[in-house]
C-alpha cells in the first residue's frame, strides 16, 4: 500500500503535516529518526503509518498505562490492529496478547520501559518479527529533562540484546539542546534523521491575567465554557483540593488529580475526564504527560508554573485536534515565592553528583526568572515563548492577550524609591540582604517580633509604604524585570543593582505596565477565529458522537475530533464520497459511522 493511500484510509488525512513525511520516509527506509514536534503536531502518525506498511510488529515504548490505552483505542477505531502489555492486565490477558502477536494479529505493541528488562518479555519478543522500535516521550531518558524516568536508560541495552537492530524512532514534544543531545547519545541512535518542526501552535490563544481575586476570575472564565472540556493546573495538592471544591460548589462537574491520591482514585478521575463524565480536571503537574484527549478546549493555570518548558507542555494539552483553544495563566506575585520554595526544597536526584545537583538548582532558578518574565512582559506572549525555544518570531502574532490587549502604564517612581531605599538601609544595618517578604514587612510596618529584635523597626523606611502586600509584590516584580533589583538565588535574597542608583539619586522615572483585553474585542476575535459555524448542527453531531462513544465504550474524541465535526458542519456532506473527504474520516470510520452522521446532517438540512 502506498503511504498517502494508507494515510487517508486509516487516519483520514489527504496530506502530511510539516515534518511527518520526512519522518515516515526515514523509518520506512530503515534509518533511525528523531522528531521534536509540539503536542498536536501529529507525531504519532510518524510511526503508526510506517508500522502499518512495514512487515511484522512495531514495538512502542511508552511511559504511561493511560497513554498506551488511549493510543490503542484510537488505533482500533481507525481499523489498525494494536495491543499493549502492562500491569493493568491479568496473566491470561497478557498471554492472549502474546498469542495474537505470534499469529500476526497486531501491527503495534505498546509497553512500558521497565518491561524491557523482564526475561519472559525478552523471550517472547525474540519470537516475533520486530520491524521497528519507537521511543515515545524520549526526553524521559535525560536526567536534565522535566520527566526523567530511570527505566528509559535500559532501552539501549534492550536493543543491543536482541541480536539484530531494527530502525529506532524517538519522539518528544519539547527538548532543549542539551536534552536532545542526551536522547541521541543514551538511546544510541545511529546517524538519525532529525526533524524539528517548530514550536508554534497557531490555534492556541495565550493570555496572562493578574486578577485581584483568582477564584472569582476562574469562575467567570469557566462559566463561559460550561459545555467545554478543560484542565485547571494548580501548583500544590492543597490548591487542587480547594479549586475542585470551589467548582463543585458552583455547579461544575469537576474531578481532581494529584500524587497524593491512590492509584484507583487517579485512574477514576482520569477516566471520568477522558470519557466526558466530568468537564473540568483540577490537577497538579502529575496530570500531564500522556493525556491524549483531543477535545480539551482550554487550559487554565491557577498558579504560575516553575518554568516555561512545563508551562508549554501543560498548555499544549489544549487544542490537540487543531481547533482553537485557550491557554490562560492567572498570575500573582505570590506564585513566585511558592515556586522558589519548591525549587529550594525539591528532592535531590541521587544519580547526580552534588555539583550536578547545584547546576540543576541554578538552572531551575534561571528558568523561573524566564517564567516570571513571560508573566510580566508587555510584548507578544507567543513571540516570548518561541524565542525561548530558539525560534525567530514576529513582534506581534495577533492571537494572544498582549497583542489584543491595551496597555495601562503607571508611574511608580515614588514607591520604587521607597523600596530601593529600604533595601539599602536594611543591608547597611544588618550587613546582609533579606528576602522580598521581609522587605515588604518593613515597608508596611509589620509588628513582627523578629523585625524589632533586629532593630529594623527603627529604620526611616519602616512603615513608609502602607499599601496591600500584593501591590508591593507587583512593585518588586516590576523592579526586578527592569533590572533595578536582582535575586540572589542561593539564599533567596534581593539586592539593588548599579542601575537602581539612577532611580535613587537622579530621579530616573520607573513605570509599571499591565495589559487587559476589552471583552468586546476578545469576543470579536473569537468569532473570527472559529469562523462561521452552524452551532445547532455542531451540537447535534456532538450529541450523536457521545451516544456512539458510549455504545462502543470509548472516549468521544476517539470517534471524531471536534475539528472533524466542525469540518462536517462547514461542508455538510450529502454522500459517502463527500463524507470521506472530510479531514479525520478514514474508511473504517466511514463504514461504522458514515450513514449515522450523514442522516443527522440531512435531518438538520430539512429542519
Amino acid at each position: 500500500m502506498e503511504k498517502l493511500t494508507a494515510l487517508k484510509q486509516y487516519f483520514g488525512h489527504s496530506a502530511f503535516r510539516p515534518g511527518q513525511e520526512a519522518m515516515v520516509d526515514a523509518l520506512l527506509s530503515g534509518q533511525d529518526a528523531f522528531g521534536v514536534m509540539p503536542t498536536g503536531a501529529g507525531k504519532s502518525v510518524c510511526y503508526q503509518l510506517p508500522a502499518l506498511l512495514l512487515p511484522g510488529v512495531t514495538l512502542v515504548v511508552s511511559p504511561l498505562i493511560s497513554l498506551m490505552k488511549d493510543q490503542v483505542t484510537a488505533l482500533e477505531q481507525a481499523g489498525l490492529p494494536a495491543a499493549f502489555l502492562n500491569s493493568s492486565q491479568t496473566a491470561a490477558e497478557q498471554r492472549e496478547v502474546f498469542w495474537g502477536l505470534k499469529a500476526g494479529a497486531y501491527k503495534l505493541l505498546y509497553v512500558a520501559p521497565e518491561r524491557l528488562t523482564a526475561d519472559h518479555f525478552l523471550a517472547m519478543i525474540r519470537e516475533v518479527e520486530l520491524s521497528l522500535i519507537v521511543v515515545d516521550e524520549a526526553h524521559c531518558v535525560s536526567q536534565w529533562g522535566q520527566d526523567f524516568r530511570p527505566g528509559y536508560l535500559d532501552i539501549a541495552g534492550f536493543i543491543r540484546s536482541l541480536g539484530f537492530r531494527p530502525p529506532v524512532g524517538a519522539f518528544t514534544a519539547t527538548a532543549t539542546e542539551q536534552v536532545r543531545q542526551d536522547i541521541v547519545r543514551l538511546l544510541e541512535l545511529q546517524k538519525p534523521v532529525e526533524i524539528i518542526t517548530g514550536f508554534d501552535r497557531p490555534n492556541l490563544f495565550f493570555e496572562v491575567r493578574q486578577p485581584k481575586n483568582k477564584d472569582a476570575c476562574l469562575l467567570e472564565l469557566l462559566e463561559k465554557r460550561r459545555d467545554q472540556s478543560g484542565i485547571v493546573y494548580c501548583s500544590t495538592r492543597k490548591n487542587v483540593e480547594r479549586v475542585q471544591e470551589l467548582l463543585i460548589h458552583h455547579g461544575f462537574a469537576a474531578a481532581r488529580y494529584h500524587a497524593g491520591l491512590s492509584d484507583a482514585e487517579r485512574h477514576q478521575s482520569q477516566e471520568d475526564f477522558l470519557y466526558d463524565r466530568v468537564r473540568v480536571m483540577a490537577a497538579t503537574n502529575a496530570f500531564g504527560m500522556g493525556i491524549d484527549k483531543s477535545n480539551v478546549n482550554y487550559v487554565i493555570h491557577y498558579n504560575m508554573p516553575r518554568d516555561l518548558e512545563s508551562y508549554y507542555q501543560e498548555a499544549g494539552r489544549a487544542g490537540r485536534d487543531g481547533s482553537p483553544a485557550d491557554c490562560i495563566l492567572l498570575y500573582a506575585p505570590g506564585d513566585v515565592s511558592t515556586a522558589r520554595f519548591m525549587i529550594e526544597n525539591s528532592q535531590e536526584n541521587e544519580k547526580l553528583t552534588p555539583q550536578e545537583q547545584k547546576q540543576i538548582t541554578a538552572r531551575d532558578f534561571r528558568r523561573l526568572n524566564q517564567m516570571v518574565g513571560y508573566c510580566r512582559t508587555g510584548g507578544c506572549l507567543r513571540a516570548y515563548l518561541l524565542r525561548y525555544f530558539g525560534e525567530t518570531a514576529p513582534e506581534q502574532c495577533g492571537n494572544c492577550g498582549s497583542c489584543l490587549g491595551e496597555t495601562v502604564e503607571e508611574d511608580i517612581t515614588v514607591p520604587a524609591q521607597k523600596i530601593l531605599s529600604c533595601i539599602v538601609r536594611a543591608e547597611k544595618l544588618l550587613g546582609y540582604s533579606l528576602g522580598r517578604s521581609s522587605y515588604i514587612q518593613i515597608l508596611r510596618g509589620s509588628e513582627e517580633k523578629r523585625l524589632q529584635e533586629k532593630g529594623l523597626d527603627q529604620l526611616s523606611t519602616y512603615g513608609i509604604l502602607q499599601e496591600p502586600a500584593a501591590r508591593l509584590q507587583d512593585y518588586f516584580a516590576a523592579l526586578e524585570i527592569q533590572g533595578y533589583l536582582q535575586a540572589q538565588q542561593e539564599h533567596s535574597t534581593i539586592s539593588i543593582t548599579p542601575l537602581a542608583r539612577k532611580v535613587l539619586f537622579q530621579s530616573q522615572p520607573v513605570r509599571m505596565r499591565s495589559r487587559y483585553i476589552p471583552e468586546a474585542r476578545l469576543a470579536a476575535h473569537k468569532r473570527q477565529e472559529f469562523g462561521p459555524v452552524d452551532e445547532a448542527l455542531f451540537q447535534s453531531l456532538r450529541s450523536l458522537r457521545m451516544a456512539e462513544a458510549r455504545k462502543a465504550g470509548v472516549p468521544a474524541y476517539a470517534i471524531f475530533s471536534d475539528a472533524t465535526l466542525r469540518a462536517m458542519t462547514a461542508a455538510k456532506p450529502g454522500t459517502e464520497s463527500e463524507f470521506l473527504a472530510i479531514p479525520g474520516v478514514g474508511e473504517a470510520k466511514l463504514r461504522r459511522f458514515g450513514s449515522l452522521f450523514l442522516e443527522e446532517i440531512r435531518k438538520h438540512a430539512k429542519a
